[in-house]
């Protein structure tokens, strides 16, 4: 079937359900930016005269595009305004056809200058669906196309916003203090809609985990344990169900081939000097999924929007920060703007662009650095730390040598000069994507817990996968689906119950209460979270790196050999020549700091010199 066929086809399909819409539905008084783009659709609307009679707010243009369902309105707020409301009229010639009425909200005291999360806090990643089911009642929604079915590991299983609000103690007691929720948004789609990132609408939490009021809910609750929530947006493409394909606003909102072109999912050849045009046309433009149409971010109004939309949510929703899906897939001059934009509302806020990709230079040409080549300097904080995790993944599984094992994990961090500040990228061992940790160490706990000592004392946000805290495990060649389990104790009758440490096995016991343990250390001191890190090459088999600040000093040794070794502990006399005790990993009591130490196999201690 020919790809402009298809969109004839799904357009004539759901014209039919044409309603009015206007989004962003209100706004603030007290922006940065007094400039407003409001979409307005409905049948026909660009044959009427819109009219704002209202000395604080100009209608400064009216855009029409090829589709005369489509309204595009240019307004500029007063910086006397008030809260309240205005009328948008539409006149037919002399007639008013009807009005609109648009409110304007007050901002949050101190909103502008909330703070995003950052190198102190612990990040946790889950998959509402699969989390916890605590509302039954919207497991099946009237208008909702797919259906609960536990019974098929990629159906949606239950889980929803509720489940997320009744265990916030369960993350507080674990000592997480951020929370990363893969895509809540309306995902009207028939099959496999539960991972999120098909939305269909950009302003509406998906009926089956809740509202837009539950989720103003969970983050207000979760504040109140000083835990912050990251929304997971998606700009690069959205649902085929969503309306915006139903009637298009213009020819050029999404991209179009002569056929169906799926991306090459190659972000090196944005990069490239040798890179063909074709190459980079279908990276950017091509199609993620065939039930994926690509935004095209190029039109300026869907620009405005997507700008827009995301500011919204964040004054709206009272966000800790974003988590922006394939970025390097969308056009990269407006994925600069935005960023830009929403710093400028919001200065100490931060977003993290997820790049897939394999290398430590690519990934680092994407955050605020001015590479050569590039059209425009970055302005991005947080990118996801891919190369780490892989290294980490590794190191673990190797014979230590010149460049493996642990050697692996020291040059990685070596090459940290590429990127313009690596203790704001986003670090992890698994996620949502690629196989748990615990699967590719084969379950082995000393491994486990040499990674994860590692994950929360490097440099970086450490951010933990759901499960990932008591060794859950998941194999990418068995599918998604295999990553994705539900979380045990989430729903009704589960057999084991991890929110009430109900029939877990010895392992699952044992390497949560090991996490506890660590991330109250790390939360505990600011050297571990926000200190300058001090590395020395691996030698036998052994890694050491420091992390300190003026005040705190602490020694983190990793050994990946099978037989214990004794560090001699003159050679890093540089690093903690200003104490005189140190405190073994564990103890209270502060001893005199010894020529060397015994290090067991496989293991990763913590020392604090004092």
């Amino acid at each position: 079937m020919k790809f402009s066929l298809l969109i004839a086809i799904l357009i004539l399909f759901n014209l039919s359900g044409l309603s009015q819409r206007v989004e962003p539905p209100f706004w603030w008084i007290g922006m940065k930016n007094p400039k407003l783009q409001i979409l307005v659709y409905n049948k026909n609307i660009a044959n009427l005269k819109p009219v704002i009679h209202n000395s604080y707010i100009t209608l400064a243009k009216v855009n029409k595009t090829e589709n005369s369902n489509y309204l595009f309105l240019d307004i500029i707020i007063d910086k006397d305004a008030r809260a309240g409301s205005f009328n948008i009229d539409f006149y037919d010639g002399k007639v008013k056809s009807y009005s609109y009425n648009y409110k304007l909200k007050s901002r949050r005291e101190n909103s502008a200058q909330r703070k995003g999360f950052g190198p102190e806090d612990v990040v946790y990643l889950l998959m509402p669906d699969r989390f916890s089911n605590a509302n039954l009642s919207n497991d099946n929604v009237k208008g909702m196309l797919e259906k609960v079915d536990r019974l098929n590991p990629d159906g949606r299983h239950g889980g929803d916003i509720n489940g997320i609000i009744n265990h916030l103690d369960y993350f507080q007691n674990l000592g997480v203090t951020t929370i990363w929720i893969n895509p809540l948004l309306e995902n009207n789609m028939e099959a496999y809609s539960y991972h999120g990132y098909a939305i269909t609408d950009f302003y509406k939490i998906d009926a089956r985990f809740g509202s837009n009021e539950d989720y103003i809910d969970l983050v207000q609750k979760a504040n109140s344990k000083n835990i912050k929530i990251v929304m997971d947006m998606v700009f690069n493409h959205c649902g085929s169900n969503h309306w915006w394909i139903n009637d298009l606003p213009s020819g050029d909102w999404i991209h179009h081939f002569d056929k169906f072109t799926r991306s090459n999912y190659r972000g090196e050849a944005l990069m490239d000097p040798y890179a063909s045009n074709i190459d980079r046309q279908i990276m950017h433009d091509g199609w993620f999924d065939n039930t994926m149409p690509d935004l095209n971010q190029r039109n300026p109004f869907l620009a405005n929007y997507l700008i827009q939309n995301s500011i919204w949510w964040i004054e709206y929703a009272d966000l800790g920060g974003i988590r922006m899906d394939t970025y390097p897939y969308a056009d990269q001059e407006f994925m600069v703007k935005w960023v830009e934009a929403v710093y400028k509302e919001y200065p100490n806020f931060n977003i993290v662009g997820e790049a897939w990709l394999q290398t430590i230079s690519h990934t680092a040409y994407f955050q605020s650095t001015t590479f050569p080549g590039s059209k425009m300097p970055g302005k991005l904080h947080s990118v996801t730390d891919f190369p780490l995790c892989y290294a980490v993944n590794n190191s673990l599984n190797e014979q230590d040598s010149w460049t493996n094992g642990m050697a692996k994990l020291y040059m990685t961090l070596s090459q940290d000069f590429v990127y313009s500040n690596a203790d704001s990228n986003l670090i992890f061992l698994d996620n949502h994507d690629i196989n748990r940790f615990a699967t590719n160490i084969n379950s082995d706990y000393d491994k486990w817990k040499m990674g994860m000592t590692f994950l929360m004392t490097t440099r970086g946000i450490p951010m933990i996968y759901y499960g990932g805290e008591f060794m859950m495990t998941g194999d990418k060649s068995k599918g998604d689906a295999s990553l994705r389990k539900d979380f045990p104790g989430g729903w009704d009758g589960d057999s084991v119950n991890v929110f009430e440490n109900k029939n877990m096995s010895k392992l699952q016991v044992e390497s949560l209460d090991f996490t506890k343990k660590l991330l109250k250390l790390r939360n505990e001191h600011k050297a571990l979270q926000t200190g300058k890190l001090t590395q020395y090459i691996p030698e036998n088999s052994v890694y050491v790196y420091f992390r300190y600040n003026d005040s705190e000093c602490f020694m983190i040794v990793m050994n990946n050999s099978d037989k214990e070794s004794i560090l001699k502990l003159p050679r890093f006399k540089e690093s903690f020549e200003n104490y005189s005790g140190i405190r073994a990993p564990g103890k209270k009591e502060i001893d005199k700091i010894p020529p060397q130490l015994i290090i067991p196999s496989k293991s990763a201690l913590i020392y604090e010199f004092i």
